[in-house]
């Protein structure tokens, strides 16, 4: 990674060798098993950051956790899919199945490749209605991130850019990186994400994006582990997917052992010493919002 200073942390008094995380938990809303998992999750400590998947079925309850919350750090989990045969959603804004985003159950399509003829102003003007709606619901949204990352490909990626650049929300877009990436971590289930913004939309706010994948729940706190402690200097965006264990959850999810397995490695006391003890820091949505020039 770059050794010049990261020129949001230095406003926020870190130094170039300074390693910084954000710890996301994505999916909040997905059903009413990721809200007490989230509200654990930030008493502990060590998630600093969430998104809201706004047409889920729980996004009501987690508009009631915001408002009992004020202090939580909440951005949109943007969402123009909806993959769980058990519990489908779709747009705010439309019901015409030519704008690409309904399938034949009158949901969002279940995979991003299915948003392939999705006419890019439909998709606009949902993503922008999500954004509204969590505000006008007394969120007050710090960042926004993609689900899926349906909204990352070269089609649709200019209408992403385009609603962070006018809400003058920071996305964990990629700062311009080195030609490749190396493996990350070597020997963790971690999965860095080269995705570059660009400097010239002011959108490039982290060094690395990693995401602690959906598979293999077993040894959690010993995936984190490797993954925090090969984290380089800079802002990196942690994701996972915590929920608490429900019959809902296993109704819903076919993935719902690992979203356990995070919920149960990050609220552990064995997990936050060991990154207190590597010393990174960790920052949220926020306080990077505050102080980057959008």
């Amino acid at each position: 990674m770059r050794a010049s200073p990261h020129p949001v942390l230095s406003r926020l008094g870190f130094d170039a060798g300074d390693r910084v995380a954000i710890v996301h938990a994505d999916d909040v809303g997905l059903c009413q098993a990721t809200l007490p998992a989230f509200a654990d999750l930030l008493d502990a400590g060590l998630v600093s950051s969430g998104s809201v998947m706004v047409p889920a079925p729980a996004f009501p309850a987690a508009v009631d956790f915001a408002r009992a919350h004020p202090e939580a750090d909440l951005g949109v989990h943007l969402t123009i899919t909806s993959e769980w045969p058990a519990c489908r959603w779709g747009p705010l804004t439309t019901p015409d199945p030519r704008s690409g985003l309904l399938d034949g159950d009158g949901a969002f399509p279940a995979t991003s490749a299915e948003l392939a003829g999705a006419d890019p102003e439909a998709v606009g003007i949902e993503i922008e209605a999500q954004v509204a709606r969590a505000e006008a619901a007394g969120i007050d949204v710090t960042h926004l991130d993609v689900h899926m990352l349906t909204l990352l490909s070269p089609r649709l990626l200019p209408l992403y850019r385009d609603l962070a650049a006018r809400r003058r929300l920071p996305v964990p877009v990629l700062r311009p990186l080195p030609e490749t990436l190396p493996p990350f971590p070597a020997d963790g289930n971690g999965e860095a994400l080269g995705l570059a913004g660009g400097p010239e939309e002011g959108l490039g706010i982290c060094d690395l994006w990693v995401v602690l994948r959906l598979k293999q729940p077993e040894e959690r706190i010993e995936q984190a582990k490797r993954l925090f402690k090969a984290l380089p200097p800079g802002l990196t965006h942690v994701s996972i997917h915590p929920a608490v264990d429900t019959p809902e959850l296993r109704a819903l999810a076919s993935d719902w052992r690992c979203r356990v397995a995070d919920y149960e490695a990050f609220v552990s006391a064995e997990l936050r010493r060991f990154v207190a003890g590597l010393g990174v820091r960790v920052v949220g949505y926020g306080a990077l919002r505050g102080a980057a020039s959008l």
